[in-house]
């Protein structure tokens, strides 16, 4: 087989080679750029205050105490600017000790072999054990980091391991005492903007399905259970930020200084786990009453016309409960709630009224449907113990509320 000529460079591929590699740096920032967001304000305030804390570690350790190996100060402090007053407590402890054992064992495995590859070959193994071994979560991986930066350096003599832990401590007291003393982070407000999120999404996913019951198709179903499944991971990241909110007001000596957000009551958490889990159920029916695999047929437009009035008259009870969330319910909010969940119960009337006479294939699919509607109603309706919306009261020829 002949061996295949070597192609040289002519001159027109090296004019256009510049232009290829522009068009390949585009191509690259076009799929980057769209996955940055714009930080918000706390990102931007925690990023300075690390920057601040950095500075001043690095001060008072490289020019004030003039140690050896200024660096552990500093990426102490930066490490310590945590999203809590109590993390960042927390997270010093964990991270002094992973200094501590990764200086100690690194400096005693030099001085037992005098060899800097021995004593790495000690050292390495047991700070990478431990640090995955010790409830430290990932503070951990400082053992292993400070053993390779003590035998790197060569610094493992008594002084120099004195230092380095004076150092490090001096960066976490920074760090701590800069996180607590310049706007300690609290996130009340994004527990309230992620609760406030949930009856919009809500009901956005019920005005689109509302507008499109007459024609819709297996594949729009299909987008509408996807949203559902999003609904419940709103949830959990609801969950984590609650959380958050609490722990940062614990060792928050500014907590009374900062003006905290008022977030909605828990109780409605529960209401939107509710809400959420029926609307999986109820576009997993909507997505097989749809399908061709499926062998019940759709109801009747008709039908369907029905059922598109009761889940948009559901998308205004919960456009009407974000304000109740957000600001309480007074008498006009609860009025507007109260009408649309009528508006929504009259239309599940109409919908039970053409079970009547329906072929048997027909009857179960619609009464799967309407089964699933009454849930939903049922879940948008909630007691005044489950949250802060006054019990629904029956009005006379528009139903249960």
């Amino acid at each position: 087989m002949a061996p295949t000529p070597t192609r040289w460079p002519t001159a027109t591929s090296l004019a256009h080679a510049p232009r290829s590699g522009k068009q390949a740096m585009r191509t690259a920032l076009a799929r980057v750029i769209p996955r940055m967001h714009r930080p918000d304000t706390y990102q931007v305030t925690q990023s300075l205050k690390a920057a601040v804390a950095a500075i001043i570690a690095w001060s008072l350790t490289g020019w004030w105490l003039t140690a050896p190996m200024a660096l552990m100060a500093p990426w102490a402090a930066v490490a310590l600017v945590q999203g809590t007053v109590y993390r960042s407590v927390r997270t010093a402890t964990q991270l002094l000790l992973m200094i501590t054992a990764g200086t100690l064992i690194a400096a005693g495995a030099a001085a037992l072999t005098g060899n800097t590859m021995a004593a790495m070959v000690i050292a390495l193994p047991l700070t990478v054990l431990l640090g995955n071994l010790a409830p430290v979560g990932g503070q951990g991986l400082y053992a292993p980091t400070t053993a390779l930066f003590v035998l790197a350096y060569g610094s493992y003599s008594l002084p120099a391991v004195g230092h380095r832990l004076l150092e490090t401590a001096v960066g976490a007291a920074v760090g701590i005492a800069v996180n607590a003393a310049i706007l300690p982070p609290v996130h009340s407000r994004h527990v309230n903007r992620l609760a406030c999120a949930l009856p919009r999404d809500c009901a956005e996913l019920l005005r689109d399905m509302g507008d499109a019951m007459r024609d819709y198709d297996a594949q729009r179903a299909e987008q509408w259970h996807r949203n559902a499944h999003d609904l419940l991971a709103a949830l959990s990241e609801l969950h984590v930020a609650r959380g958050w909110d609490s722990e940062s007001f614990r060792l928050n000596p500014g907590h009374r200084l900062r003006r905290r957000t008022p977030v909605p009551s828990t109780a409605w958490d529960i209401v939107w786990a509710r809400v959420a889990n029926r609307l999986l159920a109820l576009t997993l029916t909507l997505w097989e009453a749809a399908s061709e695999q499926r062998g019940l047929p759709l109801p009747p437009q008709s039908v369907m016309a029905d059922v598109g009035r009761l889940l948009s008259a559901a998308a205004e009870v919960c456009s009407a409960d974000e304000p109740i969330m957000a600001h309480g319910g007074d008498e006009e909010r609860c009025g507007r709630r109260n009408d649309a969940l009528a508006a929504a119960h009259r239309a599940l009337a109409d919908v039970k009224e053409h079970l009547r006479g329906q072929r048997p294939d027909v009857g179960a699919a619609l009464g799967s449907l309407t089964a699933d509607c009454q849930a939903l109603l049922d879940d948008l309706a909630p007691d005044a113990a489950d949250a802060d919306v006054p019990p629904a009261r029956a009005r006379r020829g528009e139903g249960p509320l």
